[in-house]
């Protein structure tokens, strides 16, 4: 309780941006909690799993509200992290000496990214059938081992029962913990060092005559009260959401997946759930052979360097600044111009390939690979602001 919370000192110029890690908590929290009711009713076979779907919804009691809950937590998830690695991008948060706390968060997203993908076969719809067959076969495009592997991960020739149970197994026990197990590290990593702050400034470098950091307030009463605002706000969304647009216009539950599934008839157009979208156009982006391999096995590598560069970031800022307001304006305009095309890809992810689509999404995915590889040079050259001793609020 002392150590991570009452005699935790955060910097005193927390904003908006910081409430989205103990979001992020509690929405681990509602998916946890709703998953676990949900397997209570839930049948992990290919017989029995639609079917048991459709009771959850119609005879368990509120078990409309569970499945909701639960389906909407798994979008507001992402959001959440989404936002709270933004942050983490704009004040510098995965500089010297919070390193380790980067490489956990970012090995919390690939965790989650595997549990949602785990947990999206299980409605056992259309697009969940579909789409989980699509993700898998892509594994098929490594070299040699590449169509064992797919065979090992699906546990069958095709999606089948078998797929659904071993995906249900991981996803309900084997990769919450894991989840859970990061999270803890992650926090521990987080409070050795102590949190950033807007202005990138240690709070730790300025202590008064008890080795108390002037800068600081202790996290509890301070921010625990704050973070309770940001709770309620979320919550408000969250239930608007929930009660009133649960399938979020087509993109939180595909409409699709209101059919059961069916392995002889496949959707006009399969994509997967809109957070892996951005990194579904960059697979599809790449439309070239190379060294004798063809474009699915170049886009798979493209797609999974996007998220793999993200966990050498804090080695390619060589910026003598961690704040974004204090670097220079080619940090600034390439931090916007990434998020733009991220959203762009996102978008693009979500829609039928076109020829003008394709070429878009190349623009894009350059731009993304452009803002961490030219990282070392531009965040080098570019002049910065001074840094001011003592955090500004």
């Amino acid at each position: 309780m002392d150590d991570h919370l009452a005699k935790y000192y955060a910097p005193k110029n927390f904003n908006f941006w910081y409430f989205f890690g103990s979001l992020a908590l509690l929405v681990l929290v509602n998916q946890i909690v709703t998953g676990i009711w949900l397997t209570m009713s839930y049948n992990p076979s290919d017989e029995g799993a639609f079917a048991s779907l459709e009771y959850i919804m119609r005879d368990v009691e509120y078990g409309w509200l569970l499945r909701y809950m639960h389906s909407t937590g798994a979008s507001a998830f992402f959001v959440v992290i989404y936002l709270h690695m933004f942050r983490g991008l704009m004040y510098g948060s995965y500089r010297k000496p919070r390193e380790l706390v980067w490489i956990f968060g970012m090995t919390i997203y690939l965790a989650l990214m595997a549990e949602a993908f785990m947990g999206y076969l299980l409605p056992w719809g259309q697009m969940s059938y579909w789409g989980a067959q699509v993700i898998v076969s892509l594994f098929g495009a490594i070299p040699v081992i590449g169509p064992d592997l797919q065979q090992w991960i699906r546990g069958d020739y095709l999606i089948s029962g078998i797929t659904l149970n071993r995906f249900f197994a991981l996803h309900v026990v084997a990769l919450p913990i894991v989840i859970l197990a990061l999270v803890v590290l992650h926090i521990i990593a987080l409070h050795e060092v102590g949190s950033n702050n807007p202005d990138g400034i240690e709070i730790s470098e300025n202590l008064d005559e008890n080795g108390i950091p002037k800068d600081g307030i202790p996290f509890h009463p301070y921010y625990s009260v704050k973070d309770l605002v940001g709770v309620g706000v979320f919550l408000f969304i969250f239930s608007i959401v929930v009660f009133f647009f649960p399938e979020g216009g087509g993109y939180f539950i595909e409409r699709p997946n209101f059919e059961p599934a069916n392995a002889l008839k496949t959707p006009d157009h399969i994509a997967p759930v809109w957070y892996f979208t951005a990194f579904y156009a960059m697979l599809r982006a790449v439309t070239f052979n190379l060294f004798g391999l063809d474009a699915k096995f170049w886009g798979v590598v493209v797609m999974g360097a996007a998220i793999a560069i993200l966990f050498v970031l804090p080695w390619l800022d060589r910026s003598p600044v961690k704040s974004m307001r204090y670097k220079g304006w080619i940090s600034k305009i390439y931090l916007v111009v990434f998020a733009i095309s991220f959203v762009i890809l996102s978008v693009l992810g979500a829609l039928p390939a076109t020829d003008a689509r394709t070429t878009v999404a190349q623009i894009c995915t350059v731009l993304y690979f452009g803002y961490f590889l030219l990282m070392p040079f531009y965040t080098r050259l570019e002049s910065t602001k001074p840094v001011p001793q003592r955090v500004t609020g």
